[in-house]
């Protein structure tokens, strides 16, 4: 018999599949999983106590980077804490364009979660067509902040301002020739929501051809199908949310189930899985980019035909008109102490959660009716599945823990914060 002897082992934290800065011990049996010690705190970046020390205008550009491939979501979560203690509404057209880029968010950070999950299980091929995708909900990002990525584009009382009338254009240079960039402008000719409707038009065909690549690709069932068994009654004890629960056969959302901004005016499924594996929690996620791709299309009918406003018109929470801001002097005066000194928060505390690409993001916050949070805490949805990593892959092969964690859709920004 060979000698099989027990060894410990340091899985990352530069690991490409650790996505991000994990560091796993692995106590392992040969090729067995034994135990899986997650050591986290790598990217701790202080962002709770930094936002304790800045007006609560501030903090919203910290919250992108929390969950850096969610970035509006975790806005959302914040600016909506923020109106809790504040007993304001956004306009409800801010509330329409909040709900459509909440799930324009959810369908980037589905795609990444694709791309990733499936190079990280050998799957090359799927990656570079989620990141095709990608690349034009990037653009909208764009269009409507100026950013792709860390869009501060939330705020409390509504958005930042309203959509755009025209898509920026590409343009001819060395690299692409002028029938090349004809044929990508071809949708960007009219205003954003043309761009947006144009998207949800051909998206559904594009998850079609995710399916083709993995849905019954027999190496793809082989690596997910029964691996991380979670029961149901186990993903509640363990405080999962979001798909992780939804895929052990819970039919738990916080969009209907707790409903915020306009979910309740919207018509979207819930799926949910049936066995609590691997396999199931990439069917709910795919399934999810379809319900999201719905869910946008008719934020865009409505947002078509009810033009509005776009933030309160309270001179204590949003700056001035720019024009009105050069021409009269208490104007600028309202833009300067809004930047500077932000607004004093009645004294009180909020918690306001969200459904989140990875489960319920959760903001608490406690005011001492200064200009600044007294206390924030975040709730991430990801801690809670990162701390099941041991029992998950406990018994599994080595090459099994890359699934896991892969189906965890776990983001560093937001567990160590």
């Amino acid at each position: 018999m060979p000698e099989i002897r027990n060894f410990t082992l340091n899985f990352g934290p530069q690991h490409p599949a650790a996505h991000g800065v994990l560091r796993l011990v692995l106590e392992m049996d040969g090729e067995v999983i034994e135990r899986a010690d997650p050591h986290i705190g790598l990217l701790h970046r202080g962002t709770e106590k930094l936002a304790e020390s800045k007006p609560f205008n501030q903090s919203i550009g910290y919250m992108d980077r929390l969950d850096y491939v969610s970035m509006m979501c975790n806005e959302h979560g914040y600016v909506l804490a923020i109106e809790k203690l504040l007993g304001v509404e956004a306009p409800i057209r801010a509330q329409y364009i909040r709900v459509m880029f909440d799930e324009i968010t959810r369908i980037l950070n589905h795609l990444l979660w694709l791309g990733a999950h499936g190079l990280d299980i050998g799957a090359m091929t799927v990656f570079l067509y989620a990141f095709r995708e990608r690349e034009d909900l990037m653009d909208l990002y764009e269009a409507v902040s100026g950013t792709r990525m860390h869009a501060t584009y939330y705020r409390p009382g509504g958005v930042y301002r309203d959509l755009p009338d025209r898509m920026p254009q590409y343009e001819a240079s060395k690299w692409h020739s002028k029938k090349d960039v004809d044929r990508k402008n071809e949708d960007r000719q009219g205003s954003m929501l043309d761009f947006i409707e144009a998207f949800t038009e051909r998206f559904p065909g594009c998850v079609d051809e995710y399916e083709t690549l993995l849905t019954d690709n027999r190496i793809w069932k082989q690596r997910t199908v029964g691996i991380g068994v979670v029961s149901p009654e186990r993903a509640m004890q363990l405080g999962f949310s979001g798909a992780m629960l939804r895929g052990s056969g819970i039919e738990w959302d916080l969009r209907k189930k707790q409903p915020y901004e306009v979910y309740d005016r919207m018509r979207f499924d819930i799926p949910v899985g049936t066995t609590g594996d691997c396999y199931d929690r990439y069917l709910v996620r795919i399934e999810e980019l379809r319900q999201s791709n719905r869910i946008i299309k008719q934020c865009v009918h409505w947002l078509r035909n009810n033009p509005g406003p776009v933030m309160l018109d309270d001179a204590k929470l949003a700056p001035p008109r720019r024009e009105e801001m050069k021409a009269d002097m208490e104007a600028l005066i309202h833009h300067f102490k809004l930047f500077t000194e932000g607004y004093c928060v009645p004294a009180g505390e909020a918690y306001a959660a969200i459904e989140h690409p990875k489960g319920e993001f959760g903001v608490y916050l406690v005011s001492d009716g200064a200009n600044k949070p007294y206390r924030l805490k975040v709730r991430a949805p990801g801690f809670a599945h990162l701390s099941a990593m041991d029992e998950m892959a406990r018994g599994h092969m080595l090459a099994d823990v890359v699934a896991v964690i892969g189906t965890q859709d776990i983001v560093f920004g937001e567990i160590d914060r």
